[in-house]
């Protein structure tokens, strides 16, 4: 009889009942969860709290240095240990750069059956958000562990950036043109990757987009003419772009035909590979999306398929695109475009 150290440890997303920012409460439950709680006294050093839906807290610390907090963490995308590690830590350290600034450190958020899984494939999930943590050039200077069901890994991330650099989901303006820095469909890769539908280059690209730092964050908030940033995850592109447009008060305007996507996730999207996610997502925040004649629903699910460490979206002046172009594509992100525009009127979303 084969011992548990010796027997084959089961597959990482066997064990979860869903995967990467996938797992995120659906927006509309998330509301009204929060409508429910007691109202939060004012804090005058409290740049952002959970007001416009931001991407992190902020907290002026002094007239020079704003502190910059969050938290992500989620179960399984992947069935690499190492992979998962990467991914989660690449995740978590997004939302300080789409704030605009720099991480200084993390702490690990850990939750693993560690009775049914060996302590060395534990070890590689570790291994695999230190390093990503290393690239970003911090160190995970501590964390909590727990005994789970099911296997989570993630940060509680730190950074720091000026006050006057912060750059908010809230603050498009009319006339902005929008940028994406990496492409989409990462929820449909990992629904394919689960169905064994998933080729080796369709893995290889899913692994490049997810542990790629959004390190062109800080740079682009120094940009005069970068209004807003945010980065698109669990809610997909309708579901952040909509945060957007009703943090400012503007219509986001997204030209499906100029969106970037991943190989393959069109196709596969087409034969009815997504995630459950995204037919919550629409559910949720649907009544706020225009949609245009062409948008049929495999275009739908493609706009609201849940991203994990998915691509800065940037609301810039037009006479700073060349710019923004510039810092995404010195950075690497190749794939950077402009997608859409915003516009005067009702806040909302609409594709065409």
């Amino acid at each position: 009889m084969t011992d548990h150290a010796e027997a084959t440890p089961p597959r990482l997303t066997s064990l979860s009942h869903g995967g990467g920012c996938g797992c995120k409460i659906a927006p509309g439950v998330l509301a009204d969860l929060l409508k429910r709680a007691a109202p939060a006294p004012v804090w005058p050093q409290l740049l952002v709290g959970t007001d416009t839906s931001d991407d992190a807290a902020v907290y002026r610390l002094n007239d020079e240095q704003a502190l910059i907090a969050t938290t992500d963490f989620f179960m399984p995308i992947v069935d690499d240990p190492y992979d998962f590690g990467r991914i989660a830590a690449t995740n978590a350290l997004s939302d300080v750069y789409a704030m605009g600034g720099t991480p200084v450190m993390a702490l690990a958020i850990v939750g693993m059956p560690v009775n049914v899984l060996p302590h060395d494939v534990i070890a590689d999930i570790l291994r695999g958000g230190e390093d990503a943590c290393a690239k970003a050039g911090i160190p995970v200077a501590g964390g909590h562990s727990i005994d789970s069901v099911e296997p989570i890994y993630g940060l509680a991330a730190m950074g720091i950036a000026h006050p006057d650099r912060i750059r908010r989901n809230a603050d498009a303006r009319p006339g902005d043109l929008l940028v994406l820095g990496k492409p989409l469909g990462v929820g449909i890769q990992s629904a394919a990757l689960k169905r064994g539908l998933l080729d080796a280059a369709g893995y290889e690209a899913m692994i490049a987009t997810t542990t790629r730092l959004n390190t062109p964050g800080p740079t682009l908030a120094a940009m005069r003419g970068v209004h807003a940033i945010t980065d698109v995850t669990g809610f997909g592109l309708l579901g952040h772009a909509l945060e957007l447009a009703r943090g400012a008060g503007v219509t986001v305007r997204i030209r499906f035909d100029d969106l970037p996507w991943l190989p393959g996730v069109r196709d596969l999207a087409a034969e009815g590979v997504i995630t459950g996610a995204s037919g919550r997502n629409w559910a949720a925040y649907g009544d706020g999306v225009r949609l245009g004649d062409g948008i049929d629903k495999t275009r739908r699910d493609l706009l609201t398929d849940p991203q994990t460490s998915g691509g800065l979206l940037v609301s810039c002046a037009p006479q700073s695109l060349g710019g923004v172009l510039e810092v995404f594509h010195r950075e690497g992100f190749i794939d950077a475009t402009v997608v859409g525009e915003v516009r005067p009127g009702a806040a909302g979303v609409e594709v065409g």
